[in-house]
């Protein structure tokens, strides 16, 4: 199982990295769950990796934002993913059309869609929806996080069963799955349970929480927790 930790700038994913984070997610906290970089901090974030790992890239909501002109702007060599939400989508009668433009303007290999575990709140499409949407677009993976980053963690809002179920359908339609949405190293272990491939994380690696900074040594407890649930488990 792999560890994304979501930066918002080169300084925090020099850290994600002296951590052992295996994949850096560029995001802005302060935007909502998908809130873009800024096209000169993703510049510098990149810079920062190096092609050391891959990094994924939050392009915003296909219900409430212009992802297909944010894949343009932030489209650039070392970037590996870019993910897209449906929150504002529920009612989006071409939805499966605008994913396939997107799929098409950046490679569906680089694509993971965003299913929302409080998608009601967040007027999205349904976590099944979406890995259905994923199946049919070609999309490379799907994300499995919480919208309303105030509430309940992910894991609180989803039974360890409803999460296995989620991971198998989504896996047997041959996507990678990642879950996240105020993850903690306490998590690891369910997270691994469920057969995901990535865990996601921004707070707990942060001095501070989601809107504070993070920090070497909480992604090294982290991988830390990883390590050893993967060690036991061999």
């Amino acid at each position: 199982m792999r560890l994304l930790v979501s930066v918002r700038d080169a300084l925090e994913a020099e850290a994600a990295l002296a951590g052992g984070a295996d994949i850096i997610d560029a995001k802005e906290p302060l935007h909502g769950p998908l809130g873009p970089v800024a096209r000169d901090t993703l510049d510098a974030i990149t810079a920062a990796v190096g092609g050391r790992t891959p990094i994924s890239v939050a392009l915003g909501d296909v219900g409430t934002d212009d992802v297909r002109e944010q894949a343009l702007r932030l489209r650039r060599p070392g970037v590996s993913f870019m993910k897209i939400g449906f929150a504002g989508a529920h009612r989006h009668c071409r939805l499966a059309d605008d994913v396939r433009a997107l799929a098409a303007a950046i490679g569906s290999a680089n694509l993971v869609l965003v299913a929302y575990a409080d998608y009601e709140r967040a007027d999205a499409p349904s976590p099944e929806a979406v890995v259905s949407l994923a199946g049919d677009t070609g999309a490379w993976g799907v994300l499995l996080d919480t919208h309303d980053k105030g509430s309940a963690a992910l894991t609180s809002l989803m039974a360890p069963r409803e999460l296995q179920t989620f991971v198998a359908l989504a896996k047997g339609r041959g996507r990678v799955v990642a879950l996240a949405g105020r993850l903690t190293a306490q998590d690891v272990e369910p997270v691994r349970v469920t057969g995901a491939d990535i865990l996601g994380v921004r707070g707990a690696a942060c001095n501070g929480g989601r809107a504070g900074v993070v920090a070497v040594d909480r992604v090294l407890g982290l991988r830390s927790h990883i390590d050893r649930t993967v060690s036991i488990v061999c």
